[in-house]
């Protein structure tokens, strides 16, 4: 099959750089997406060019393991950070416990003022403390808490694959989305948090049926 200038410069475009999606082809050429509709439909259809929902077009040669991982390292952790659930140091294991229920979350981030993260305390440090025998309403989550610089972080520029990674890698559920609060690099802001629930709806969202 002979190839038209047009359709070679979108094949020379989705090799480099897929997968990417029809819109992302179209600025790259100057062009709307209803004009490269017919291009991408030609070349899909004579199988130089592969689409998935909601992941784009890649060129045909790729294994579907490496399309799904080159869209994960496109994906960055700020675009799906979830809110930060955060306590003072001060906050008694007990009222921890009441605000871990009640938010439904695995991990809290201890902070002092202006957000500045100290420490996280988990369900299991949590457990620890109220079966040793000890007034849950006396003893400060500061006593219980994993301390920075012992915390494992990822920032808003990762990768949602590096963060996925870094969850795995240290077995923990959630790591705080952080960035500096000064030039040291030593204080930082906690400004969200990434989970295992937030892998599993970035996988859900990779599997909707949306145009590419």
């Amino acid at each position: 099959m002979e190839l038209s200038k047009r359709q070679q410069q979108i094949l020379d475009i989705v090799r480099a750089e897929g997968p990417i999606t029809g819109e992302q082809i179209a600025d790259q050429l100057g062009l709307t997406r209803a004009t490269l509709r017919p291009d991408l439909a030609i070349l899909t259809m004579a199988g130089f060019l592969e689409a998935r929902p909601r992941v784009g077009y890649f060129y045909a040669g790729k294994k579907t393991g490496q399309i799904f991982g080159d869209q994960l390292r496109k994906m960055l952790v700020r675009e799906y950070k979830a809110v930060p659930i955060n306590i003072a140091e001060n906050t008694s294991v007990y009222d921890a416990i009441v605000t871990m229920f009640m938010e439904d979350v695995g991990s809290l981030f201890v902070v002092r003022e202006g957000g500045q993260l100290v420490g996280v305390v988990s369900r299991k440090d949590l457990l620890k403390v109220a079966i040793g025998n000890q007034d849950t309403r006396e003893v400060p989550v500061s006593l219980a808490m994993t301390r920075m610089p012992n915390i494992v972080t990822v920032t808003g520029d990762d990768t949602v694959y590096d963060a996925a990674k870094k969850l795995i890698e240290y077995q923990i559920d959630s790591c705080p989305v952080v960035r500096p609060l000064d030039e040291t690099g030593r204080n930082l802001e906690v400004i969200g948090r990434f989970t295992k629930t937030t892998i599993a709806k970035v996988f859900v969202e990779l599997g909707e049926n949306r145009e590419v």
